[in-house]
């Protein structure tokens, strides 16, 4: 598979875009996001619009994703023009950013994020029927069988481990959506499912159903809380204008730097 189809089969950037703002200025950017098709490729992008920007365009690249800059008034239309001009220079720098986050090969002494500490992998052959993932005192035990070949292993020890970061996430996101409910909630319980989200660490449907990304479980609790509170800010209002940011920032109002420290995170994600 090429390097730029795992990126945008891979990149995740939807709750974690950073900027730099003046203490003059507003806090937050509006963001959106769109797409262009270039030969046989599509490129997802994030556009973010802000009244600082006056007149240039500015695209830029990383493990998360294609990023545009833009003047509030520069229209879809003019970006998606500038993104397939710019389409080649994108889809080179799309295959530089993929190498800063290294497929596993799941061996022993390799290590895996989890809640944002690094957790050390000790693989052994055993004469088990399918992989069997222990987590005990802060190390991933993973007992294989034996008669795998090298790339069989990797992959079935890869579904396993997805498996037990998605038991995880089912658990642990559920808890903080009811931790916050009675601050941003909405009648009954919103319905919490975990994906495999390409491109975004959660979402929040028009119904209120919540999806999140189920490697959220390798970020720190605190930027987790910032996924969950996110999206459940997304119940009052569906986009992302200022009245969504200033209600984030009021019931969260580290808000900004957790948004940057979650689009650096998202950069180096293994799996």
């Amino acid at each position: 598979m090429a390097p730029w189809r795992r990126l945008f089969r891979r990149g995740i950037g939807g709750v974690g875009t950073a900027h730099r703002e003046s203490r003059n200025q507003p806090e937050w950017k509006v963001t959106t996001r769109s797409s262009v098709k270039f030969g046989d490729t599509v490129i997802d992008y994030e556009i973010r619009r802000s009244p600082r920007r006056k007149k240039t365009v500015q695209i830029s690249v990383d493990g998360g994703g294609v990023r545009v800059a833009s003047p509030v008034a520069t229209s879809d239309a003019e970006l998606q023009a500038i993104v397939r001009k710019r389409a080649p220079w994108i889809l080179s720098h799309s295959s530089d950013a993929m190498l800063e986050a290294v497929p596993k090969q799941f061996v022993s002494g390799e290590t895996l994020p989890y809640l944002g500490r690094n957790v050390m992998i000790i693989v052994k052959p055993a004469d088990v029927l399918r992989p069997v993932i222990r987590f005990d005192h802060w190390r991933f035990r993973l007992d294989v069988p034996n008669d795998l070949s090298d790339d069989d292993r990797i992959e079935a020890l890869r579904k396993a481990v997805v498996a037990w970061y998605r038991e995880r996430a089912s658990e642990r996101l559920q808890g903080v959506v009811k931790r916050w409910w009675s601050q941003l909630g909405q009648g009954e319980i919103s319905q919490v499912l975990i994906r495999d989200q390409r491109q975004r660490w959660g979402s929040c449907s028009s119904d209120g159903t919540l999806r999140f990304n189920w490697r959220a479980m390798m970020l720190k609790p605190a930027l987790i809380e910032y996924v969950v509170v996110h999206e459940l800010a997304h119940l009052t209002h569906q986009n992302h204008a200022q009245e969504f940011w200033n209600l984030l920032s009021s019931v969260m109002p580290d808000a900004q730097q957790r948004r940057r420290d979650l689009r650096e995170a998202g950069r180096l994600l293994p799996l």
